[in-house]
């Protein structure tokens, strides 16, 4: 008798407890498993070890069960959050892997950019989407990014967040909240452009990441845009670009 094989999950890296250094659940201790592989090349990604096909050798495949317990090791068995970041983690099949951490009491976190929608986002307890702005030279699937909204269902707190580099990035931040006006959204400004192939060892711009904070948070209050969280990265300001942490 044949029984059907376990999907296999590409993994990037696993790495935590650390910090959530943005968005909704900002400095909350959580494990992150960063899938690898996505169906978009944002000029300024921060994580092309993850998205670039020149890194797959890096990237294992791995089953549910195994990821799950390098999850457990790392947070002690002790029940905590589980951001699936990217690359895209929408392309992966994550099913058993929450089902196996919501057993054990653990929550689950998903950021994505909306491109692709899942039936197992209604098993989130947090959903991130994340479209991308001009800045990144990608095209929005609007038809899409709602499709994510639907599938996920009521169970999942969903939030919207957008990287804000510029004043076209910025307008672009206000037609996704327009489009979607019940949703809370979360505005960032842009870290850094990434070299190709390098981004770990890009050099962080404190000063000019903090100028372009402070000139988000002015544009914000100056159009009475009393909705919008706006956040710096944390985890930038406390490692810089350092991967895994």
């Amino acid at each position: 008798m044949n029984f059907p094989r376990e999907p296999k999950i590409q993994i990037s890296e696993i790495f935590g407890p650390t910090i959530q250094g943005e968005g909704v659940l900002i400095g909350l201790p959580t494990v992150f498993v960063r899938t690898g592989g996505c169906d978009y090349r944002c000029v300024w990604c921060d994580s092309l070890h993850a998205v670039d096909s020149q890194y797959r050798a890096k990237w294992k495949r791995m089953t549910a069960k195994q990821i799950w317990q390098q999850i457990s090791a790392l947070s002690n068995d002790k029940p905590l959050v589980v951001s699936l970041s990217g690359g895209n983690p929408a392309t992966q099949p994550l099913t058993g892997l929450i089902d196996m951490g919501h057993q054990c009491g653990y929550s689950f976190a998903l950021e994505t950019q909306g491109s692709v929608s899942r039936d197992w986002f209604s098993s989130l307890d947090f959903l991130v989407l994340s479209p991308k702005p001009p800045s990144s030279k990608m095209e929005t699937n609007w038809e899409q990014l709602e499709t994510c909204f639907k599938v996920a269902g009521l169970r999942p707190e969903i939030v919207l967040k957008v990287v804000v580099f510029d004043d076209s990035d910025y307008q672009y931040a206000k037609e996704v909240t327009e489009r979607f006006p019940s949703i809370p959204i979360y505005l960032q400004p842009g870290n850094y452009m990434a070299p190709a192939g390098d981004e770990e060892d890009a050099p962080l711009d404190q000063s000019g990441l903090n100028e372009k904070m402070r000139w988000l948070v002015d544009k914000v209050l100056k159009d009475n845009w009393f909705d919008a969280r706006v956040l710096p990265q944390l985890h930038v300001i406390l490692w810089g670009n350092k991967r895994g942490v």
